[in-house]
């Protein structure tokens, strides 16, 4: 059974300019008015003001996401954005993407560390997971993830099906759907477990309509907001 309100969240990554930003939140934000799900938009940090104040003016039904934060909660560490930061600004934040490991260094120690700020600012982790040995590792840290399940989104998000900007390349829409389903039996509840991997209006509606998948982390199809829209569309047919 697909889930009739999914959670989808646009990762714009280092796209847009601001002009194409103010664009894509007037376009689907008008377009999308009957969508029933949540919309969670995810620009550069440069534009998170502007955008808030455009969505804020509009009444437009989407949410606004950081697409990470700074291990660190204030203080003297140029070029850190810190939750704290942003808190008046955002109502989600992605954490733990892949590709700020591979790219940036960043360790199992830093995720749950932004993740702890996360939710003492009232941001909503998007809290990806490569896999389930990783998802392991951050269960022995401690209960924060099992006590605050209910103020966690859960990303299944192997590194293999990244686009990158390239070729789609998805994971098996089954196996996403076990790994996803491994995420609610290791934390205890039923949690909300989304996808991200590559993907698309062709094959958004494969995923979706998962049991255990309860939405999608998008990247490369989510910067055009007519791609964007055409998934959403075909998320729900």
């Amino acid at each position: 059974m697909s889930n009739p309100a999914p959670v989808v969240v646009a990762n714009i990554k280092s796209n847009q300019t601001w002009e194409e930003s103010q664009d894509w939140i007037n376009t689907v934000g008008n377009r999308a008015k009957d969508f029933k799900g949540t919309i969670i938009y995810c620009p550069s940090y440069p534009f998170l003001s502007g955008a808030k104040q455009l969505i804020d003016a509009k009444a437009f039904s989407i949410k606004l996401g950081a697409q990470d934060i700074s291990k660190f909660n204030g203080g003297a560490y140029t070029g850190a954005v810190a939750a704290s930061q942003i808190k008046d600004l955002v109502e989600y934040a992605i954490i733990g993407h892949s590709e700020r490991r591979k790219h940036f260094g960043e360790t199992n120690e830093n995720v749950f560390k932004k993740v702890e700020l996360a939710l003492e600012n009232n941001i909503t982790p998007i809290l990806c997971i490569s896999d389930i040995s990783q998802l392991g590792e951050y269960l022995k840290k401690g209960e924060l993830l099992k006590e605050n399940w209910d103020k966690i989104i859960f990303v299944f998000e192997p590194p293999s099906a990244i686009s990158g900007g390239g070729e789609f390349k998805p994971d098996d829409p089954e196996d996403a759907n076990k790994n996803a389903g491994e995420i609610t039996s290791k934390i205890g509840k039923n949690v909300t477990t989304i996808y991200g991997g590559s993907i698309n209006d062709s094959n958004v509606k494969s995923f979706f309509s998962q049991n255990n998948i309860h939405g999608g982390l998008v990247g490369q199809a989510s910067v055009k907001p007519d791609s964007f829209l055409k998934l959403i569309e075909n998320a729900t047919i």
